[in-house]
C-alpha cells in the first residue's frame, strides 16, 4: 500500500473510517464545485467511487491527515476514471479548519511527484470549476497553466463548467 509523507502530512489510501468527514464536506455549502452537496445518496456514491478507484486502478486520491493523526482533512491525488480525457490530480479540503493552511498545496506537490515518478504519467491536469478561485490559485501556485484547448470531462450534475489546468512535468521543467 502506498503511503506518502511530507513535512507535515501523511497521505494514505482512503478507508471507510473517512466517510464521516467526506459526508460532512459533501453535505456542506463548501462542496458546491462537486455538485453533490445536500444529497447524502450522491455523496455516498462519490465516496464509494473513491474507495473503488483504488481497487480498480491501483491508485487514487489519498486521504490526507496531519502527521501523528489519522483523521482525514483532505482528499488529494491521482484520479483517472474512464470518462476523464486525461489523468488528473484533484483535491478537496474536507475540514474547513484546514483551509488556508497549505494542506492541499503540500499534498498536491507530493501527489504530482508520485504520479509522474511512480505511476509514470506523461502529463497531468487539474479540472477546476469556473468560479472556484481558490482551486484556480492553487493550480497556478503548483505551476499549472490554463489549457483552453484541452478536452474536458462533463461536470457533475449541478456543478459549474470546468477549466483545465496543465501541470508541468518535473523532468521537462528541470530541463
Amino acid at each position: 500500500m502506498t503511503t506518502l509523507r511530507t513535512e507535515r502530512l501523511a497521505l494514505r489510501r482512503p478507508a471507510p473510517r473517512d466517510w464521516p468527514a467526506f459526508r460532512a464536506f459533501m453535505l456542506s455549502d463548501r462542496a458546491g464545485a462537486f455538485g453533490a452537496h445536500g444529497d447524502e445518496g450522491r455523496a455516498f456514491r462519490s465516496f464509494a467511487a473513491e474507495l473503488g478507484h483504488w481497487e480498480i486502478r491501483g491508485h487514487g486520491m489519498f486521504a490526507v491527515a496531519w502527521k501523528g493523526t489519522d483523521d482525514a482533512v483532505a482528499l488529494v491525488g491521482p484520479w483517472t476514471p474512464p470518462d476523464w480525457p486525461e489523468p488528473e490530480i484533484g483535491w478537496m479540503v474536507l475540514d474547513a479548519a484546514a483551509e488556508g493552511r497549505g494542506v492541499a498545496f503540500e499534498a498536491a506537490q507530493a501527489a504530482l511527484l508520485h504520479a509522474f515518478r511512480d505511476l509514470g504519467w506523461p502529463t497531468a491536469v487539474s479540472y477546476v470549476g469556473t468560479g472556484n478561485a481558490r482551486s484556480a490559485r492553487l493550480a497556478e501556485r503548483l505551476g499549472a497553466v490554463l489549457d483552453p484547448r484541452a478536452p474536458r470531462p462533463l461536470p457533475a450534475p449541478g456543478a459549474p463548467p470546468l477549466l483545465v489546468y496543465r501541470h508541468p512535468h518535473p523532468a521537462r521543467a528541470a530541463a
